[in-house]
């Protein structure tokens, strides 16, 4: 992290600090818990607010406050419920979907938000242009991947009808039972097409369109204020439909990329709500009466993993991979390093994904690895190149490259270099292919094995790796088309063993996740996906 980023904000919390020595002044969180502002670690500072361009879930925290789909998320599980659709029908085979919208949704402008919104922002998604890496989570509409891929630019083409203001149908390629799921993601989200193009082309990245004054959306909150690197800050919305039943005025978005000092902010009474805890805290907050009611700890749908990126020597040679893999001590890792009760991982897609269980797919052992590595020709790590470990700036990030570093350098003779960048520089950095060996984390988008599968697709824009593999392809695209779930289940299977026999990406651990929270927060639940419903969150003052 460049030390100049977290300086405004840990100058704003020392003057906090100052000010309230003794307990005489109140802290942020007993002012937001009185004014019904919620003040949120969210741990980076976003890549966008543009829900076609975002890519982590940091920043679809702020993006789900902001605009909302078809369907939104259940407070509790995050299964899907209504949105700005009302209800919705399939039909017999599951392929034509048709989607009944509010009459009374509306933009934060107050235009009337209707289906040409929606087909508007898919036409957007699916623009070549627009390069978004989330455009692969549209690709089940009829007619979408011919054009993204330029093969027609006539959408009219692709599978999306508006029959009136209030009615919009989607025809899918295959059969999609879980598209009610796919709709509440960012992916899906309608945008204002006037304020899109009153700053740029429709498929510009980047512009203008999403700074406060300027940004348009049809969400519970509206965006107020955007201070790189120190806080974003959303307001409540007049016009959302359901606005009576929004109990916050006002969330605080904090990018606090250290969980050290994000955890000292919690402590001083500035945070309601963390994204992490520290790793050497999490022993203090089990084990003290006092502190254990603040810790919140949840299995959620990620795994943990090392990229690898195949357009660079000697990374294109599969036994480096397979080697740098197998070399890797998960359990070790687990119970000495990140110490959260995290699970070793040994396949990309977390147990039990609605049905679905990978198994062991990571064969061999040190022997093995030592031998692959003497094959590709460095015997003991002789003439090894100098790689790196790209990771986005945070203590458990890093002892865990520092535990993987030292497990390659005694297991295989090999010295891995370690670099940080912020999580937005990383991004983008990983986006443009400019790293060796990168730390990744995938969190299900929703409640289905192909939302991990068809992240490692050869035309997925979040595989970055330069991996393609065509019978991998051929696999996953048939499980798409498969009915019976054990068929289905089956092709996953052989698809996920031909990814970890590539090793274009070494999975580590699946995530427990923690984190710190008030409990004046109230509605705030775990759940699968890590997605939280704002309109269910209240804060009540302590007793």
């Amino acid at each position: 992290m460049r030390k100049g980023s977290l300086i405004p904000l840990l100058a704003g919390l020392l003057a906090t600090l100052l000010t309230t020595g003794c307990g005489s002044r109140e802290t942020a969180v007993d002012s937001g818990t009185r004014d019904g502002i919620l003040h949120f670690g969210n741990l980076s500072e976003p890549t966008d607010l543009d829900p076609h361009v975002i890519n982590s879930l940091q920043d679809f925290n702020i993006v789900l406050s902001l605009f909302e789909g078809l369907t939104s998320y259940d407070p509790v599980d995050a299964t899907p419920i209504s949105g700005v659709a009302t209800h919705w029908e399939a039909s017999d085979d599951v392929k034509t979907w048709t989607f009944h919208l509010r009459p009374d949704a509306k933009w934060s402008n107050g235009d009337p938000v209707t289906a040409r919104d929606f087909a508007y922002a898919y036409q957007r998604m699916l623009s070549p242009k627009m390069a978004s890496e989330y455009a692969y989570m549209l690709f089940c509409i009829e007619g979408a991947e011919d054009f993204i891929a330029g093969t027609t630019t006539d959408f009219s083409t692709v599978g999306v009808n508006v029959i009136n203001d209030h009615t919009l149908q989607i025809k899918l390629a295959y059969p999609v039972p879980y598209l009610p799921g796919l709709t509440a993601h960012s992916s899906w989200y309608p945008v204002h097409q006037a304020t899109i193009e009153a700053h740029g082309a429709m498929d510009k990245r980047g512009s203008r369109w999403t700074r406060p004054g300027n940004l348009v959306g049809n969400g519970m909150f509206v965006l107020n204020e955007w201070k790189p690197n120190q806080v974003i800050s959303v307001t409540k919305s007049p016009t959302y439909w359901d606005a009576d039943a929004v109990g916050l005025n006002e969330i605080r978005f904090y990018p606090i990329e250290s969980t050290a000092s994000e955890e000292a902010a919690f402590r001083s009474g500035q945070l309601h709500v963390t994204t992490g805890v520290p790793i050497d805290k999490l022993a203090v907050y089990n084990t003290d009466p006092e502190l254990s009611k603040y810790l919140g700890q949840n299995t959620i749908l990620a795994t943990y993993y090392y990229r690898f990126n195949i357009r660079k020597a000697p990374l294109d040679d599969v036994r480096v991979r397979r080697a740098l893999s197998l070399a890797i001590d998960r359990e070790q890792l687990v119970s000495k390093v990140t110490l959260g009760g995290q699970i070793p991982a040994r396949n990309l897609t977390p147990p039990d994904t609605a049905g679905y269980t990978a198994g062991n797919m990571i064969s061999g052992d040190l022997d093995h690895a030592r031998a692959l590595l003497a094959e590709a020709g460095f015997p003991g790590g002789e003439g090894f190149p100098e790689l790196e470990i790209l990771f986005n700036t945070s203590d458990g990030h890093r002892r865990i490259a520092e535990a993987i570093q030292q497990m390659w350098r005694e297991n295989l003779g090999i010295n891995i270099g370690l670099y940080n960048q912020e999580a937005k520089v990383q991004s983008d950095s990983m986006r443009d292919g400019d790293y060796t060996i990168a730390r990744m984390a995938w969190v299900g988008d929703y409640i289905d094995a192909s939302t991990f599968l068809d992240l490692m697709l050869s035309d997925s824009g979040n595989n970055q790796t330069g991996w393609a593999n065509t019978d991998y392809d051929r696999l996953v695209n048939e499980a798409r088309y498969a009915i019976d779930p054990e068929k289905r289940f089956d092709l996953y299977r052989q698809a996920e063993q031909i990814l970890m026999d590539e090793s274009p990406i070494a999975p580590i651990y699946f995530y427990v996740n923690s984190r710190l929270k008030q409990p004046s927060v109230k509605g705030w639940h775990g759940n699968l996906i890590d997605i939280h419903n704002y309109k269910s969150v209240r804060l009540e003052a302590a007793e």
